[in-house]
């Protein structure tokens, strides 16, 4: 591949991050209101992770910085996010809810701050989309971690399931 024939591939790859990214906040501002009342922007979505970022001043706590809940949703929404970034072509589509999470935080928060979620290391994307298909749930692992000012400062597992369409109709109905 020639230098000109890269740069056009990187410069659509980085076209259709943004065109997803655009596409993935106007869906979690509609789908999950907080994301809003928090200001969540999302910077990146891609197959492989997904970075959003919240500012300080919706998100304070009594002492200045970031308020846990916030940045415990930040996180969550980060991971709940690529799941559903991964599962967007799947059909029938697949609704995808938090089992269990938790969270350990390293620093306080003191300004603008995101969250980077990517599949846990331990995570087996095969054997969940294989058990997604024939059982129509699957659960996987999620890590996010916090990040403020270069630094990390807390990381997020979660457990989350996926349950197909027809699946999670019957138990909303």
């Amino acid at each position: 591949m020639t230098e000109s024939q890269k740069r056009h591939s990187a410069e659509v790859a980085e076209a259709a991050n943004r065109l997803a990214a655009q596409e993935l906040e106007r869906h979690l501002h509609e789908a999950i209101p907080l994301s809003r009342a928090m200001q969540v922007v999302v910077l990146e979505a891609a197959e492989d992770h997904v970075l959003l970022r919240a500012p300080l001043a919706p998100n304070v706590n009594h002492c200045g910085t970031v308020f846990g809940g916030s940045a415990y949703t930040l996180a969550t929404l980060a991971a709940w996010s690529l799941l559903c970034c991964r599962l967007k072509s799947r059909q029938p589509p697949a609704s995808v809810v938090l089992q269990s999470g938790s969270m350990r935080y390293e620093r306080p928060i003191a300004a603008t701050f995101s969250a980077r979620a990517e599949l846990a290391p331990t995570a087996q994307w095969p054997l969940f989309l294989r058990t997604l298909e024939r059982r129509s749930r699957a659960r996987i692992a999620l890590s996010a971690r916090l990040l403020c000012g270069g630094e990390v400062a807390g990381h997020f597992v979660g457990e989350f399931v996926a349950l197909a369409a027809t699946r999670a109709r019957s138990r909303h109905a």
